[in-house]
């Protein structure tokens, strides 16, 4: 019987469709086991009645649908009068309550159950509740005098269990996470930016300035609005410090309710997705992103201090460049022009040294078409910075001195955690050689190759020997060394360490090292086996600057989607004279993920990029 019904209203579905192109009303009902398939369609034309099972017309008008809505009420009316039991009334109040779905619009997606719908149905005639008392359930301000944090802050070590101070006069604003109505007494949750307060609620006193203030607060407020009230201080019988309130007033009726008042937001895809209940119900991610913004302020008050200038420079550009990555393509209709999004800042900032600043930096946005993983997100923020006169050694001091002044103002403390490791910030940083750090660890010195014939063959062998994959199609020991690096020593470095003296062929923009064959004057810092930080001596001398480029544009041309071309412009730039300059460029995001222990990238960013829901 059930397979035959299956297969029954699938034909029904079809025969719905060619109905609708011949003029035919048809029913909606499913089939139950008592059903009649031979009275499912009537040769009615559309403008006739519903059929007796209740039928709706699709593309029906908001008039249409109002109409229904009235005799299908009408009928549940009569039937009700005539005594129908509420089992058979079951089905037509939900064809009445389908109809009126219709007129109020589809729900929004995270409305998944029929419960979501019936609260945010209700919290809209809530809305319709206040209006009609002239009141606004959608505010346009309101006298702020005190924050909850202020308030702890100001009564901490005052005022006895029961005890009020009346003379204490306060308005505060913020958002109900939760509600305890007990007859003529309330008590409320109330959440602001800085964090939450008790409120309480007495019926005497709250209608004493409006008669129906108490019968409205119960009627109206759920959890998730905004209000504002005023009162006075005092501390309840079991010592919790309270606004003991006066008035009250909606500023934002909530439509949707908070989630699980118990658990929280805890999907993790969900708190990505919709970050605002995430901050709203996670405390501790506001608490990131306020740890982000002090980061941020913090390196452009010490730069500003040093007598760095701040200078934006553009995001779109006809040749990406600056690093060694794959850009995001995009064309500019006015200008017929193919552009990407940029790279790197650097060397727009380097025009701005050869122009005659001395100390340039930005914080910006960066856009590089590549993978997503817990420390790489396409969309990140850097801190690039440039000085004249300066070398890598001098990016060394810059970047110990600011990020351990950025621990201690963030901390008050050098040493933090970090997952599973202590991380001390302390000063002096170890600092190390690539080549002296992959002898640590896999056994062999490439230094010793120098001069030597069969030196990219020994060198390969030695990677192979240390598990380092793929190193067959490498071409130069230079390479084999960095690979080995990657592969066999960046986990291992937990504590801040910078890594100096990189090998050429993976530096195209740094200078030659002073002393040292093969190398440039580079380094990059690393903590919890993380890169932070990248810097150069930067090269100067355009003639070896055009050769790298080349080197690079080869390397493009060959199709490696991560190199770069020859950017002409900067070489022109080049050309006219840059003084000896320190750069120094450091990741924004993964250093929020260190001083704030952040497990993903996607924690410090506010809105990370995520595939659309269902893709």
């Amino acid at each position: 019987m059930l397979a035959y019904l299956r297969v029954a209203n699938l034909l029904l579905t079809v025969l719905m469709l060619v109905s609708l192109s011949r003029g035919f009303n048809v029913c909606t009902t499913r089939l139950s086991p008592k059903a009649n398939i031979h009275n499912l369609f009537s040769p009615t034309p559309r403008s006739g009645l519903p059929c007796s099972v209740g039928l709706t017309r699709l593309f029906s008008t908001t008039a249409d649908i109002e109409a229904q809505v009235k005799a299908k009420g009408d009928e549940i009316r009569a039937l009700k009068d005539a005594g129908t039991d509420k089992a058979a009334l079951a089905p037509h109040i939900s064809e009445l309550l389908a109809l009126k779905a219709k007129l109020e619009g589809p729900p929004p997606a995270n409305e998944g159950d029929s419960e979501a719908r019936e609260i945010r149905k209700a919290r809209l005639e809530k809305i319709d509740a206040i209006r009609s008392s002239n009141s606004n359930p959608f505010s346009y301000t309101f006298d702020v005098s005190s924050s909850a944090a202020s308030l702890a802050s100001a009564f901490e070590g005052k005022l006895e269990p029961g005890e009020e101070d009346e003379s204490f006069k306060v308005s505060i604003a913020g958002r109900v996470m939760a509600r305890r109505v007990f007859g003529k007494l309330a008590f409320f949750s109330l959440q602001d930016e800085s964090g939450q307060i008790q409120l309480q609620f007495d019926k005497k006193k709250l209608n004493a300035a409006d008669a129906d203030a108490f019968k409205n607060l119960k009627a109206w407020t759920d959890s998730g609005d905004i209000i504002g009230v005023t009162g006075t201080i005092r501390r309840t019988d079991k010592g919790e410090l309270t606004v003991n309130c006066e008035t009250w007033e909606m500023l934002t009726k909530a439509i949707l309710p908070l989630p699980d008042k118990f658990h929280g937001l805890t999907d993790v895809n969900k708190r990505y997705r919709q970050r605002h209940l995430d901050m709203i119900t996670n405390p501790s991610v506001r608490e990131t992103f306020r740890a982000r913004a002090t980061i941020t302020s913090s390196i452009r008050r010490q730069l500003d201090d040093l007598g760095f200038l701040e200078i934006e420079t553009p995001v779109l550009q006809a040749t990406p460049g600056g690093a060694e990555a794959k850009p995001f393509e995009t064309h500019h209709n006015a200008l017929d022009l193919p552009l990407t999004l940029r790279i790197a800042t650097e060397l727009h900032l380097k025009r701005l040294i050869v122009g005659g600043f001395n100390r340039v930096y930005e914080i910006g946005r960066i856009f590089r078409n590549e993978g997503i993983s817990t420390r790489h997100n396409p969309e990140f923020t850097s801190i690039e910075l440039y000085q004249a006169y300066a070398d890598y050694e001098d990016m060394m001091e810059l970047t110990e001195n600011m990020i351990t002044n950025i621990v201690n103002q963030l901390h008050g403390t050098e040493t933090l955690p970090y997952g599973d490791h202590t991380v001390s910030f302390q000063r002096p940083w170890r600092r190390i050689t690539m080549n002296d750090v992959v002898l640590e660890q896999i056994g062999f010195d490439f230094s010793s190759l120098d001069g030597n014939p069969d030196a990219l063959a020994i060198a390969k062998e030695k990677a192979r020997e240390a598990g380092v994959p793929n190193v067959d199609s490498l071409k130069t020991v230079g390479y084999v060394l960095n690979e080995c690096f990657e592969e066999c020593c960046e986990s291992t470095l937990i504590q801040p360490t910078f890594v100096t003296d990189y090998p050429k062929e993976v530096s195209p923009l740094a200078k030659p090292h002073r002393s040292k064959e093969g190398v440039v004057e580079r380094f990059e810092l690393f903590a919890v086996g993380r890169e932070l930080a990248n810097s150069f001596s930067e090269l100067t001398d355009p003639i070896d600057q055009r050769e790298r480029f080349d080197a690079q544009a080869a390397k493009k041309a060959a199709g490696d989607e991560e190199a770069c071309g020859v950017d002409e412009d900067f070489l022109l730039a080049l050309e006219s004279g840059m003084p000896p300059t320190g750069g120094l460029g450091i990741g924004i995001d993964r250093l929020v993920m260190l001083l704030t222990n952040a497990p993903s990238i996607r924690d410090v960013i506010a809105f990370p990029l995520l595939k659309p829901e269902g893709l």
